[in-house]
């Protein structure tokens, strides 16, 4: 039951700001490198469920890019990565409240391509960033999609970001998607008003609001909610959509409903909100 990754791997340079943010001068801050990128930290987080994964993408052929496939592999990960060019970064900065503002440079990241069929064949689930939707990375996209609905995988995919919708368009970025036929759609609430996606035909919409209850609309339809558990403290959003996707992908392998597996991923999101970047706590 192998979950293929499709997307970025990169380095987050996570600044923790200490108080608000004064322009011209100094802005004392904590501040923490560590693994990024959505597609290889949902599988990351998989793995850490004992979900058999793979992640496919491209680093730079550099000491970092070879540092992060290094940890990609400590994690479990069965790594399928280019090298070439230089190993992308994200400069994301966490407010005292949790919330982030991300400077994305995916360098060699946006730029995989030629895949060979079997790096994705295999696979009971495929999941796509929606990052990899333009540029270069966009027929591997098609390619992964295809090869999983001949073998009867399932196809996810996670909107990542409202910039890129706006970027995109969000018409495009709604044909874009269905073309791809996807099972399983996850998108913050932002995300789904910007691009219209609460009633994709054929999909079913996962809906995250934060602290608020998740959305589930199947097939366009609104079918149920499920309440987010309570959170003590919430000092850094980096990754918890990711965890909550891998939370949710390990359980819909292992055979949950939907709701159920809302339920896992929340309990898994939960774990990221304490740490600095997509780094899961002990606690469980």
């Amino acid at each position: 039951m192998t979950l293929v990754c499709i997307g970025d791997l990169v380095e987050d340079v996570v600044v923790w700001s200490d108080s608000g943010v004064r322009f011209g001068t100094d802005n004392p801050a904590r501040i923490r490198r560590t693994r990024g990128g959505a597609a290889s930290n949902v599988a990351v987080f998989a793995s850490s469920l004992g979900t058999p994964v793979r992640f496919i993408g491209r680093v730079g052929g550099d000491t970092v890019g070879e540092a992060l496939v290094q940890e990609l592999t400590k994690a479990g990960v069965d790594a399928k990565v280019q090298r070439a060019g230089r190993t992308g970064s994200i400069v994301i900065l966490v407010d005292d409240r949790g919330e982030r503002t991300l400077f994305p440079d995916r360098a060699a990241a946006a730029e995989l391509s030629n895949v060979p069929d079997a790096w994705i064949s295999g696979a009971a689930a495929v999941h796509l960033s929606a990052y990899s939707l333009v540029g270069p990375s966009w027929p591997v996209l098609r390619q992964a999609a295809d090869i999983a609905h001949a073998e009867g995988a399932i196809v996810t995919l996670d909107a990542a970001s409202v910039a890129l919708i706006d970027a995109i368009g969000p018409e495009s970025f709604r044909n874009l998607i269905s073309s791809l036929r996807p099972a399983y759609v996850f998108a913050n609430g932002i995300e789904a008003d910007a691009g219209s996606l609460r009633d994709l035909p054929g999909t079913t919409v996962i809906v995250k609001n934060g602290l608020h209850p998740t959305e589930i609309h199947a097939d366009g339809n609104s079918s149920a909610t499920v309440p987010v558990p309570p959170v003590d403290e919430v000092r850094d959003t980096t990754g918890a959509g990711d965890a909550f996707a891998a939370g949710f992908l390990s359980a819909v392998l292992d055979h949950a409903d939907v709701v159920q597996a809302v339920e896992a991923g929340h309990h898994l999101a939960r774990r990221v909100l304490t740490e600095p970047g997509a780094t899961l706590t002990t606690d469980v």
